[in-house]
């Protein structure tokens, strides 16, 4: 019963992250701590009445775990902020088992349905993107593709040369399609990137952590475009110099958490285990 109220509560506040980050593009701070708080709370409140300590300790490995996975996608530039409090936040959920062998498959199960689920998020994000604005996408595609025609060359002939060796080991033909296909498949990303996730808007409806799409001056002195974005300082000097400036618009990822998280759920529950499956 208990895991089942923590998981209600999970659900709940993960809904609330998606609202507000596809309503505002932002995760509120108070949401991811108020989660954090409340489940080791729980945690710890339980244990007391149960004079056993083990409920609580693994609320404290699992927060543990994922704040420093959260800081290691955040720093690698792979998370925003929201993001990554939000992945600090399911921490503490995560290990329902009685035992560290249960609990690291647990959260390595939850890991890998996460990363499928974000994969796939992100192949659809691109092809909705590409039908959006595909005229654009393609000028710049093929814009780059002449800059950097030499880069571009050079890569496919070397993955050429990779698949010929490839005749003799298998392994140099994979590696040879990979380089193969890559240059085009940066130049298409960052097409998508100029094209469909950079948008003009007014400065009065900037908010902290926006990233700025390129440096802006203000005064004597510049803003530079940074990964924390925006603090309230750069706002009020961009407010009093620019009526709006061009903000890079990242995709909502807090979905892919939700829909990981139900389906981690869902197998849980039924006892589907992931780990026993991949072998």
């Amino acid at each position: 019963m208990l895991t089942l109220f923590l998981v209600a509560i999970a659900v709940i506040w993960i809904i609330f992250a998606v609202v507000s980050d596809l309503r505002s593009r932002e995760i509120p701070n108070w949401l991811n701590f108020s989660l954090i708080i409340f489940v080791l709370g729980i945690r710890f409140f339980y244990s007391v009445f149960n004079e056993d300590w083990s409920f609580f300790l693994w609320g404290l490995f699992g927060f543990s775990a994922f704040f420093l996975l959260a800081n290691l996608l955040y720093f690698s530039r792979f998370f925003a902020g929201g993001d990554a409090k939000l992945m600090m936040a399911l921490g503490p959920i995560i290990p329902l088992g009685a035992s560290l062998f249960q609990n690291v498959k647990l959260s390595l199960g939850f890991l890998f349905l996460f990363l499928i689920t974000g994969a796939i998020f992100g192949v659809v994000n691109i092809f909705y993107f590409s039908f959006k604005n595909f005229n654009t996408i393609k000028t710049d595609f093929v814009k780059n593709m002449k800059n950097r025609r030499r880069m571009f060359y050079a890569f496919m002939l070397f993955g050429l040369v990779l698949m010929i060796l490839g005749l003799w080991e298998e392994i140099f033909f994979i590696f040879g399609v990979l380089l193969f296909i890559l240059p085009s498949l940066l130049f298409y990303a960052r097409a998508i990137d100029n094209n469909s996730l950079v948008q003009r808007i007014n400065s009065n409806k900037l908010t902290e952590g926006d990233w700025l799409y390129q440096k802006v001056k203000v005064g004597k002195r510049f803003i530079e475009p940074t990964w924390d974005g925006l603090s309230k300082k750069d706002i009020e000097l961009i407010k009093k110099n620019h009526k709006s400036v061009k903000i890079k618009i990242g995709i909502e990822f807090s979905p892919v958490f939700l829909i990981s998280f139900l389906i981690f759920v869902y197998l849980y529950f039924y006892g589907i285990d992931l780990w026993n499956s991949f072998w």
